[in-house]
This record gives C-alpha cells, sequence and structure tokens, in this order.
C-alpha cells in the first residue's frame, strides 16, 4: 500500500507524507494551519545550535510549539558535535517527539560557517555529529540530506549510510545538489539509491507538488514516506489532495475563493498571535501572498499585499478580494 504508518525508531507516525522544515516558513501558525489537512509529522523552522547553546531567546522561540500541533519534530543545525550534543535535550524539552538534523540547507550564510549542505563535504564529520545527538537524547534522531555538494560530488548514499551507522533512526533525502539549490529537477534514481543502501526508513523530498508527483515518487523510488515543502505554501489543501490521491487514485478539487480566504485569515490571525502585530503583519505579507497564487487577480492583490502596514487594512483587503472575486471570474 502507498499509504501506510510510518514508524521511526520507536515512534509511530499515522500516515507517511510529512510536512518539510522550512526556514521562515513553519512556524507555530503554518503548523497549526496545516495540521487539519493531515501531514502525520511537521517540523519546526531549523534553530541553530550555537543559538541554543548560547541561550538565545529568539532561537529558542523557533521551538515553541502549541499542544494541537503535533506530532512535531525539532530541526537543529551545526557542525560541532559537542553542541550539538549538549543542545540536544534542551531541544527535546520543547515537546518534540524528534530530532531532525540539518545537512541540506543550501543557504550561503549556512554552509559558510560549515553547516547545512556543507556537511555534505565532510562524511566523517557528518557522522560525529550524528553520533553525538544520537547518544545525548532518548528521542529518534534523523537527518535530511541532498544528493550532494555538486554534480562532481553526488555522495548521499554515502551519508546516509554512515548517518545509519552513527544512530540515525531514519534519513530524508532531497533529490538535488547544494549547488542546484532549487533549480532544475529532483533527481529520483538518487534517492532509490540511497534506499537500496541502508535498512532504515527514507524519506522522498523534492518536486512534490500533488497526489501524482508523491505517488511516483513512492512508487520509483521506494521509499517510505514523502516530505513536502515548497508547495505547502499558501496550500495546506496539497496535503488532503496527496492523502486522497494514495488512498483512492483521485484528484480533489482545488479549493475555492470561499476556502481560501478562510484559511488564509485563520493563518494571519494566527501571525499575530504569535508574533504580534507589526512582524505579524510583515511576515504575513509573504503567507498571504502564496495563498492567491494562481488565482485571477492574484498579481494584483499580492502587490497591494506586499504595502500592507497594519492588521486593518490587511483584513480588508483580503476580505474586500474575495467578496468581489466573481468580477475576476474563476479560478486560472
Amino acid at each position: 500500500m502507498i499509504i501506510h504508518e510510518l514508524k521511526i525508531g520507536e515512534l509511530t507516525l499515522e500516515n507517511n507524507v510529512l510536512l518539510a522544515p522550512m526556514a521562515g516558513v513553519t512556524d507555530r501558525a503554518f503548523r497549526i494551519i496545516a495540521k487539519p489537512f493531515g501531514p502525520a509529522l511537521m517540523y519546526t523552522e531549523m534553530v541553530s545550535g550555537k543559538g541554543l547553546y548560547y541561550k538565545s531567546r529568539k532561537t529558542a522561540d523557533l521551538l515553541e510549539s502549541e499542544e494541537d500541533e503535533g506530532p512535531v519534530a525539532v530541526q537543529i543545525f551545526g557542525h560541532e558535535p559537542e553542541i550539538m550534543a549538549q543542545i540536544a535535550e534542551k531541544a527535546a524539552s520543547f515537546g518534540a517527539v524528534m530530532i531532525d538534523i540539518n545537512m541540506g540547507c543550501p543557504a550561503p550564510k549556512i554552509v559558510g560557517n560549515g553547516d547545512g549542505s556543507a556537511l555534505m563535504k565532510s562524511p566523517k564529520l557528518a557522522g560525529e555529529v550524528v553520533a553525538a545527538v544520537s547518544s545525548a537524547t532518548s528521542l529518534p534522531v534523523t537527518v535530511k540530506i541532498r544528493a550532494g555538494w555538486d554534480e562532481d560530488s553526488v555522495n548521499a548514499t554515502e551519508v546516509a549510510k554512515i548517518a545509519e551507522e552513527n544512530g540515525a533512526a531514519a534519513v530524508a533525502v532531497h533529490g538535488r545538489t547544494r549547488k542546484q539549490f532549487y533549480s532544475g529537477e529532483a533527481d529520483l534514481d538518487v534517492i532509490r539509491d540511497v534506499v537500496r543502501a541502508v535498512s532504515i526508513p527514507v524519506v522522498g523530498n523534492g518536486d512534490i507538488c500533488g497526489g501524482r508527483s508523491a505517488a511516483r515518487m513512492l512508487e520509483y523510488t521506494g521509499c517510505a514516506g514523502i516530505m513536502v515543502g515548497r508547495a505547502a505554501e499558501g496550500n495546506p489543501w496539497v496535503f488532503r489532495d496527496i492523502l486522497h490521491y494514495l488512498s483512492s487514485g483521485e484528484e480533489c478539487k482545488p479549493p475555492n475563493m470561499e476556502e481560501r480566504l478562510s484559511v488564509a485569515l485563520a493563518h494571519f490571525e494566527l501571525l499575530l498571535r504569535f508574533k504580534g502585530e507589526r512582524r505579524g503583519v510583515l511576515e504575513s505579507r509573504r503567507h498571504m501572498s502564496h495563498y492567491f497564487k494562481g488565482v485571477r487577480g492574484g498579481a494584483v492583490l499580492r502587490e497591494r499585499i506586499n504595502r500592507i502596514d497594519t492588521p486593518e487594512e490587511m483584513r480588508s483587503v483580503l476580505t474586500e478580494f474575495g467578496e468581489n472575486y466573481d468580477q475576476y471570474g474563476e479560478q486560472l
């Protein structure tokens, strides 16, 4: 069966469809919005190991979660085994069910410090980080990696085997190299090779945007689960669609304007609740724009959204757009 329970260490998830960790996206508000649509596990934004070690309040804020979000995994990044080990239990104390180590982030400021996908260039050090974290917590420890650093050093299989040998309970593989960032297509052959090389569960990541692409990832690679990232921005319905397609082979109707507006406004209110008025409005611009991507009039709406400074204006602009949507016609 394509859709099934997913066991990672001692943790059993109700299905094998997961929300990927995304910096600046998968905060408390986003996770609460996504949860009812069916992902079995959601991740925090990636959290700096050093930030936690040096007791940064801003870093710790990323770990805050709500009871109705769970289960939630904490994703940490860093390349110093001792520091990563010391903060593992602290990260777990926020109610996480799993700790994930980021070895896939391609951002220059992350890899420039030797973190994220820079660890793909140092498999031995990557193993030491996994071993240190695994020995410091009773929670399952997983690793998220990329295909490799560049096309000349595709080593996901090597790094995955090292992670398994050092205590990783599962590995998620994004089928792109760091050099690719998010361009081109995810290489499913790399993910399939990892599946064949290790005995722990492998989660496939990259280019999953709906039921058909999810099914292709699962069937082609043989991976145990899938992880949805950018396709979930402004589109929590993607989880409903994937689960329905994997169960029935049928596609769902896209959300109508009333549904989009209702969820977008609920998300906006959560951002205000957790971030405060000013920060909540600023961060909401990105999220609200995604909700109306691909609808008639959406481009004009996004221009207006990016100039909004107050909660009242955001509510007014979104509500006005929804109530007058008929003049733009149906969705593209």
